[in-house]
C-alpha cells in the first residue's frame, strides 16, 4: 500500500509542477476511443502500467484549471493539502450521514459550517451542509423554501430568477415540478443586475391574479460577468411579499473575505438561504459546494425522514445527522479538505489570494481601457473581465472567435466567450491562486496584437459553461446603422420565407383586441402580415409595429428547461390584423433551422425598445 501510494504521489507532483502542460488539450471522440477501449481485464495489471496509461491516455486530455493563465469558465485551482484531505476521506471511506457512525467527521463538518456562517454574518442558529456543488445547493434551497412556506407543490406557486441566473436554477425548478408559468425570468439592467422594479411589478401582477410568490433567487456574482444583484432592495421586496429570499453566491460568496467583495455583497446576510462553492474562491478540489439556511430548523424539517432501518441512528440533543439536512443518505466527507487546507495555510493566505485576484482583474481593466485595440464589453466585477478586440473592418464576431481559438492553440492561456446583450464578448475570469500579473499581461498582449485576419483556423461559437441567456431589457441607445424596422421574411430567401410562413398559424384579429397582456406567461410568437399594433409598458406606448414586423420574441425564447421571460409589455391591435402565430417553442425551431431568423431576432433584442 505504501509503495503504490508513494508512486502515485510522485506521478501527481511531477504533473502538477510541470509548467509545459497547457491549460487545455482537446481530443476527438475517435482518438479517445482508440486510446481507451476494450473489456475489463480478467487478470491483475501492473501498477506502473496503469499509471503510464493514465499519464499518456487520460490526464493530458483535460483542462488544467490550476494553470496560471487559465482564465476560461471558472478556474478551479485547488490546493495540495485539500487534495490530501480528499485522499484521507476516501482511503478511510468516511461515512458522514449519521452522528452515530461519524461523530468526529460530523463535528469537523459542523466546524467548517460555523466558519462559513461567521464569514457571511449568519446567526448561530443557522444550519448548513456541504454538497457536491452549487447546483445541488440551489436545488436544496428551492426544496427547503417550498417545504417551509407551502408544503406540497401547487399550481399557484411562483419562483423568480434573473436572466443571468445560473442554469441549475432552471433544472431545480423543473425537477421539483414547477410548470412553465411558475418560474419568472426577470430582465437585468445595463450592468446585468436584476431590476428590482420589474421583480416587484411581476410579483404584484401574480398576486393580483391569485398566484403566490414563493422564492426569489438573487445572484451573488454572476457566472457571465461577476455582477451582483441589488441584494438589500430585493430582500425588502421579498419581506413585503412573504417570499423566500435566496442568494446564489456560488461564484462570489467567499470574496467577502476581502473588504471589496464584502462591500459588493452587502445584504448577503439578510438571505433566507445562501449557496456557496468552496471549490471556487476558497480553492478546494472538486466537489465541494455548500448550502446555508438562516433558520436551521427549516432545513431539517424540509428533509428529515426516518425509516425503520435508521431508528438506531436518530440524532440525540446537539447531535447532527447530515442525512437529515439534505438529499444524500450515503455521503462521504467534503469537510476534510476544507479543514486541512485552512489549518495548513491559515485564513490570511486565502484572504491574500482573493485580494490578489481582485487586484489583477482591476489591472486587466486598466490595461484594456488604455488599449487602442481592446474595449470593455461590461463593467468588470469580482474578477470577471469581459472585453473584445476592436477591428475597424471585418466581421467582429468571427475575428474575435479566431482570437480565442488562437490563444488556446498557442498554449499560452485560455479564455472563454459569451454573448452580452446579443454581442460576442471574450470573457476573462481571474481566480486562480497561481496567477500573476505577467500571466494577465501575456494573454492581453496576445489578444491585442495577434493577426487573425487571414487566419482560417477552426472557430467556435460563443460558449459559456453556464450560457448567457440574457435579453436586453432597456431602452437601447440607437447606434449608427441600426435598422428602423426589423422585417423577418425580408431577411430570408424566397424559398425560406415560404417555408417559415407555412409553419405559422394564420389568424385574423379585429382592431382593439389585446394580443398580449403584460406579465402573462404565454410564449407565442407573432408575425404581422397586415395591419398595425402598439406596444405599451405600464400603459405607456413605446412602439408601433406594422406589416413584416414581429413581436413576442422575448417571451418566446427558451431561457432554460422550458422556462422563459414573462411578457414585459402589452400589445394591442390598432387596426384589423392578419397574423401568423407560432405557438410555444416554435421560435426556437425556426432559429435553429434558419440562421437568418436568428440574426433578425438577435438584432431585435439588441436594438428594439423593450422596456423603459
Amino acid at each position: 500500500m505504501k509503495k503504490l501510494g508513494y508512486r502515485a504521489v510522485d506521478m501527481l507532483v511531477d504533473r502538477l509542477t510541470d509548467d509545459s502542460i497547457p491549460p487545455l488539450r482537446r481530443a476527438s471522440a475517435e482518438e479517445m476511443e482508440q486510446r481507451l477501449h476494450g473489456p475489463a481485464p480478467d487478470e491483475p495489471q501492473d501498477f506502473e502500467e496503469i499509471l503510464r496509461r493514465l499519464e499518456e491516455d487520460v490526464l493530458p486530455f483535460a483542462s488544467r484549471g490550476d494553470h496560471p493563465a487559465f482564465f476560461a469558465f471558472i478556474p478551479f485551482s485547488g490546493t495540495w493539502p485539500g487534495a490530501l484531505g480528499d485522499f484521507i476521506a476516501s482511503a478511510c471511506n468516511v461515512f458522514t450521514g449519521s452522528w452515530m457512525e461519524s461523530a468526529g467527521p460530523s463535528r469537523l463538518e459542523l466546524q467548517v459550517i460555523d466558519w462559513f456562517k461567521e464569514w457571511i454574518g449568519y446567526p448561530a442558529e443557522a444550519a448548513g451542509l456541504l454538497v457536491s456543488g452549487g447546483s445541488a445547493a440551489n436545488l436544496s434551497a428551492l426544496a427547503c423554501a417550498r417545504e417551509t412556506l407551502a408544503g406540497q407543490m401547487t399550481d399557484d406557486l411562483v419562483a423568480y430568477v434573473s436572466d443571468q441566473a445560473h442554469s441549475s436554477l432552471a433544472r431545480a425548478a423543473r425537477h421539483l415540478g414547477f410548470q412553465q408559468s411558475q418560474l419568472r425570468v426577470i430582465p437585468t439592467d445595463g450592468n446585468y443586475r436584476m431590476r428590482p422594479d420589474l421583480l416587484e411589478a411581476a410579483m404584484q401582477a401574480d398576486i393580483g391574479k391569485g398566484r403566490r410568490p414563493l422564492f426569489v433567487s438573487a445572484t451573488g456574482g454572476a457566472t457571465n460577468t461577476g455582477a451582483v444583484d441589488p441584494l438589500r432592495e430585493m430582500h425588502r421586496i421579498c419581506r413585503d411579499s412573504g417570499a423566500w429570499f435566496h442568494v446564489d453566491a456560488a461564484y462570489g460568496g467567499f470574496s467577502v473575505l476581502d473588504p471589496r467583495g464584502r462591500e459588493q455583497l452587502r445584504g448577503l446576510d439578510l438571505a433566507d438561504s445562501i449557496t456557496l462553492d468552496p471549490h471556487k474562491w476558497l480553492y478546494q478540489p472538486y466537489e465541494c459546494g455548500c448550502l446555508l439556511v438562516r433558520r436551521g430548523e427549516f432545513l431539517r424539517n424540509a428533509f428529515v425522514i426516518t425509516p425503520d432501518y435508521l431508528r438506531e441512528a436518530v440524532a440525540l440533543e446537539r447531535e447532527v445527522n447530515f442525512f437529515d439536512l439534505g438529499m444524500q443518505l450515503s455521503r462521504s466527507s467534503r469537510a476534510f479538505k476544507v479543514w486541512i487546507s485552512l489549518q495548513y495555510f491559515g485564513l490570511e493566505a486565502f484572504r491574500r489570494a482573493i485580494g490578489r485576484n481582485l487586484d489583477l482583474a482591476e489591472h486587466a481593466r486598466q490595461r484594456i481601457e488604455a488599449s487602442d485595440g481592446l474595449e470593455l464589453a461590461a463593467e468588470p466585477s469580482l474578477g470577471v473581465v469581459c472585453f473584445r478586440r476592436v477591428f475597424e473592418d471585418g466581421d467582429e464576431e468571427t475575428l474575435n472567435t479566431r482570437l480565442v481559438s488562437a490563444l488556446e492553440e498557442s498554449g499560452l492561456g485560455l479564455v472563454s466567450s459569451t454573448r452580452l446583450h446579443g454581442r460576442y464578448a471574450i470573457r476573462m475570469c481571474v481566480l486562480s491562486h497561481t496567477t500573476g500579473q505577467e500571466d494577465v499581461d501575456r494573454v492581453l498582449e496576445f489578444m491585442e496584437t495577434t493577426d487573425v485576419r487571414s487566419d482560417d483556423r477552426r472557430t467556435f461559437p460563443a460558449y459559456e459553461r453556464h450560457p448567457d441567456v440574457s435579453l436586453s431589457s432597456e431602452r437601447v441607445v440607437e447606434r449608427e446603422g441600426a435598422p428602423s424596422r426589423l422585417l423577418l421574411l425580408d431577411a430570408l430567401t424566397p424559398e425560406e420565407a415560404e417555408q417559415v410562413a407555412a409553419r405559422g398559424e394564420a389568424r385574423e384579429v379585429p382592431a382593439g383586441e389585446k394580443l398580449i397582456e403584460q406579465w402573462d406567461a404565454s410564449q407565442d410568437f407573432f408575425l404581422i402580415r397586415e395591419g398595425t399594433v402598439e406596444v405599451l409598458v405600464d400603459g405607456e406606448k413605446v412602439a408601433e409595429l406594422g406589416p413584416g414586423e414581429f413581436f413576442g420574441e422575448i417571451a418566446a425564447l427558451d431561457w432554460g428547461a422550458g422556462f422563459g421571460y414573462p411578457r414585459i409589455a402589452e400589445v394591442v391591435a390598432t387596426t384589423p390584423l392578419s397574423l401568423l402565430v407560432y405557438p410555444d417553442g416554435q421560435l426556437q425551431e425556426l432559429a435553429a433551422d434558419f440562421p437568418a431568423v436568428e440574426r433578425v431576432i438577435r438584432a431585435a433584442l439588441e436594438y428594439r425598445l423593450s422596456v423603459r
